[in-house]
């Protein structure tokens, strides 16, 4: 079964610092609070591209039990204003939202003899 998950893809900041303080600081603890319905939150940083520099600095996904759940906190005002508040901080431009089903393929290193 897939999962439910938003995705919010930052581009590169212009000012790193002042977008890490406002993105630890303020918006992961607003997520946490204001986003109703999710199931869990993953924050990567990028730190490389084998093309170059990474067009893209910071993604969240956040993980929900269904695209209905989904549906509900993006129009809750806990949402509205989380997803405001990223607009907000993203210093470098706007940041990318999708709705995504995510599939996970797993594999064992042990029995692949690696």
């Amino acid at each position: 079964m897939s999962k439910i998950k938003l995705v919010v893809i930052y581009p590169r900041p212009k000012d790193v610092d002042a977008f890490e303080k406002a993105y630890i600081g303020e918006h992961v603890p607003m997520a946490v609070e204001k986003l109703k319905g999710k199931t869990k939150i993953v924050t990567t940083k990028t730190i490389a591209s084998p093309q170059g520099p990474a067009p893209f600095y910071r993604i969240a996904e956040v993980h929900f039990p269904s695209r209905q759940v989904l549906d509900e906190c993006l129009n809750s005002e806990g949402g509205k204003e989380t997803a405001a508040h990223a607009v907000a901080i993203s210093n470098g431009g706007p940041p990318i939202f999708l709705i995504a089903e995510e599939e996970t393929f797993v594999f064992d290193s042990a029995a692949s003899g690696h």
